[in-house]
């Protein structure tokens, strides 16, 4: 019920939507001559925000088309080289003429950027993408909106991600680094024991994990608190929602995104009221440059994606209410995840001092939980002054977190 009242909110406000979109282009035409003046700028001002506010925010485009390595720009195309009804593997091919011709490497390790499955989409991630691309040749995965796979694709539970994770690593075609951000964490873990067990030569050579709840008991945020305090039941009953016509998924049972958004948005309203504040006072004062920031960021964050019934609980329980993961219980396939079985791939933990999604020590457990990687093999950071989206995204990313990260996969690299 509640999935088909949003829907309907969205097309009560389409008119409203529309006004506003003919108004704003009214006031910011440059035939009108009163366009300029305080009168006109409040009310373009105010047209765009009610226009931003009431209109749908679909999936963003990666836009990245090209990279800037030693000053010279080399093209990019995207393409997806692996596929299932639930998540693209795509690869950022650089132009290896322009890279001949930027004096960079052709021969650059391979990352695979394991994108979270959380409620937003894998664009939140282009920042991330578009730095790693500076050194290595760069995969990233582009996770499906559950509300738009078919009901007959069956189920996309935690235990199909390990296994697609795997599917995944064996499709590079060569021992590939792994960047797993945020969610992700555990279950690329889990797959990396479950190949290093196996003895499979394609196991990651290096796991980056940022952010990641691999122990969820370690400084426990408001998230954390949540999943720990409400009983499963409460999470299925409350939670959990059928994806409407005219979804390609209709009648799969689904967590919504904007039902996260929502959630998050309320954890930090008055910081969210504030920015529109700003951004309406930026576009009264011609500020283009602050304004167009606050678009990009809010164009962004407000793009959200569903995640089925299955994984969404299957992730509560497994990861924040038993922490089967870090207490050695985890089961897959009739299998127990044996953490210590990792012997050849090298692990960073990278965190932010200021996380308050995933506290710091839940990623960097994975250290004592990994025994029998070598001490040369490891490397733990966390980065001063930053929260959550900072860890991977932002100045302090590209200046602090980066190089550290490109340094470790390059020492593991020449190890090899």
């Amino acid at each position: 019920m509640l999935y088909a009242l949003h829907e309907a909110a969205y097309r009560t406000a389409a008119p409203l939507s529309t006004a506003a979109h003919w108004m704003r282009d009214f006031w910011r035409s440059p035939l009108n001559f009163a366009g300029d003046t305080g009168l006109g700028r409040n009310l373009y001002a105010s047209a765009d925000l009610i226009a931003n506010l009431t209109r749908r925010y679909g999936k963003p485009s990666w836009g990245i088309d090209q990279v800037l390595i030693n000053g010279q720009v080399v093209p990019v195309v995207c393409e997806a080289t692996w596929a299932s009804p639930w998540v693209k593997l795509l690869r950022f091919r650089r132009d290896p003429d322009a890279l001949r011709a930027a004096g960079a490497n052709i021969q650059t390790p391979a990352v695979v950027v394991v994108a979270p499955l959380s409620g937003h989409f894998a664009t939140l991630l282009r920042g991330t993408v578009e730095t790693f691309l500076i050194d290595h040749d760069v995969y990233v995965t582009d996770w499906s909106n559950a509300r738009d796979v078919p009901i007959a694709e069956g189920r996309f539970g935690f235990h199909d991600y390990v296994d697609t994770i795997v599917e995944i690593l064996g499709s590079v075609g060569r021992r590939a680094h792994v960047v797993a951000v945020c969610q992700p964490g555990p279950a690329v873990l889990a797959a990396t024991a479950l190949m290093s067990e196996d003895g499979d030569p394609l196991t990651p050579a290096s796991l980056t994990l940022m952010g990641s709840p691999i122990d969820a008991r370690h400084s426990p945020t408001v998230t954390n608190k949540l999943a720990e305090e409400r009983p499963f039941t409460w999470f299925q009953s409350n939670m959990i929602y059928t994806a409407p016509w005219p979804y390609a998924g209709v009648l799969r049972r689904v967590y919504p995104g904007f039902v996260q958004l929502y959630s998050f948005m309320s954890m930090n309203a008055e910081m969210h009221q504030q920015a529109h504040r700003r951004y309406f006072d930026d576009m009264v004062r011609g500020d283009g440059d602050s304004a167009e920031k606050h678009r990009e960021f809010y164009d962004e964050y407000l793009s959200v994606l569903d995640l089925t019934e299955e994984f969404y609980l299957e992730t509560i329980d497994v990861v924040f209410q038993r922490y089967l993961l870090p207490k050695g219980a985890l089961m897959h396939a009739g299998r127990r995840v044996d953490l210590t079985a990792i012997t050849d791939t090298a692990l960073m933990t990278v965190e932010g001092e200021r996380d308050d999604i995933s506290g710091v020590g839940q990623t960097q457990a994975a250290h004592a939980l990994c025994v029998n990687i070598p001490e040369v093999q490891r490397e733990l950071y966390v980065q001063p002054g930053v929260g959550h989206y900072g860890v991977f995204n932002g100045r302090r990313f590209i200046q602090e977190i980066y190089p550290r990260v490109r340094d470790f996969i390059a020492r593991r690299e020449a190890s090899l």
